[in-house]
């Protein structure tokens, strides 16, 4: 890759939720390495600020409210006329929304990079083709003019904890003695949710073979986490709504293995280099968003006429059969368990 030395004012505008966020480190770690001497700073919304703030390679987090103090246009234009103080030189936005575009625009950043589905794409100096059978690190460090290469861009996002987080986790897991496996069961979406019913008999499973089980999530996932932990409550722990999303991650690196839905916390347990299991239901690993880190795995029902129903799942099944998780069943995920666990037991 091709080293500059010249001093660049950066901005990467990423408002997209948690899951794109550590998505974008890698992009955000190689501009630091090809721009050394220049500053970074980060556009993001209030509830992933954290994930840029943990990150070594970003200098400043500037929170945009977009459904708050930064929602009307007028307020839009206050934002850009202070943002124009900094004096960008240049501005990478995986971000393809109408509001970020308009910010370019008000911005007039002599480069400017966006992908070429962006609304109103015209804006950015320059487009990059946004590829859907990419992943998507991938397409961000082609928006980065980073050259990718067959599997180098499989860059791990690098997040940085502290030594208070290190001790708030470790006095939550006090009481655990056994090896932990991490289950994130929530998701925001209904058919993205892997069945309940079948993470019960993981959980059993994981248990009988003397691992402790900690369910993690946000708030908005304690009552699936509480049923299960109620359920298994002699060898697992509910840590729903009580983790932010780095003391998350630290959680995870204690962790033997992460069970999630294809949702967040996959990206989560990239950041803490741990085997993942991503059970697809209504989505695929085709969008990508799929983990690729070490013995990281992805399960999914092909061949159903119905899958994928969109992008982001629905809120119920527009079929009513919910086979994409129902046949998708307990034992083939306690199989893939098995052939991550048992070599780490050696």
């Amino acid at each position: 890759m091709e080293i500059l030395t010249g001093k660049e004012k950066i901005l990467v505008i990423q408002t997209a939720f948690l899951g794109d966020a550590i998505l974008t480190l890698p992009m955000i770690q190689k501009l630091k390495e090809k721009f050394p001497n220049s500053s970074i700073d980060v556009i993001s919304i209030p509830t992933t600020k954290e994930i840029f703030e943990c990150s070594p390679y970003v200098d400043n987090v500037i929170p945009f409210h977009k459904k708050g103090k930064h929602k009307s246009i007028l307020q839009l234009i206050r934002f850009a006329i202070q943002l124009k103080k900094s004096n960008y030189t240049r501005i990478y936005s995986p971000h393809r929304s109408f509001r970020t575009t308009l910010l370019v625009l008000l911005l007039n950043v002599e480069n400017s990079f966006g992908f070429d589905n962006a609304s109103f794409s015209f804006v950015y100096n320059r487009t990059i083709r946004y590829d859907k059978t990419e992943h998507e690190v991938n397409r961000n460090l082609k928006l980065a003019g980073i050259n990718v290469e067959n599997e180098n861009w499989k860059i791990l996002p690098e997040m940085n904890t502290s030594n208070e987080i290190e001790k708030k986790v470790n006095d939550l897991l006090k009481d655990v003695s056994k090896p932990v496996v991490t289950i994130a069961p929530g998701s925001v979406w209904q058919t993205k949710k892997y069945p309940e019913e079948y993470f019960e008999i993981i959980t059993e499973y994981l248990i009988k073979k003397n691992y402790s089980v900690a369910f993690i999530g946000g708030q908005s996932d304690f009552e699936i986490c509480d049923r299960l932990n109620k359920k298994n409550y002699t060898g697992s722990i509910n840590l729903a709504g009580r983790l932010n999303i780095i003391e998350s991650v630290q959680l995870l690196r204690k962790s033997k293995l992460l069970i999630c839905n294809d949702s967040a916390p996959t990206h989560m347990g990239m950041a803490a280099d741990i085997p993942v299991i991503t059970l697809y239901c209504s989505t695929i690993p085709g969008f990508g968003f799929y983990p690729y880190n070490r013995e990281s795995i992805s399960l999914s029902v092909d061949g159903l006429k119905c899958k994928p129903c969109g992008i982001h799942g629905k809120r119920k099944c527009p079929i009513n059969t919910f086979e994409c998780g129902l046949k998708l069943l307990p034992d083939l995920v306690i199989e893939k368990i098995n052939q991550i666990l048992i070599p780490q037991e050696k």
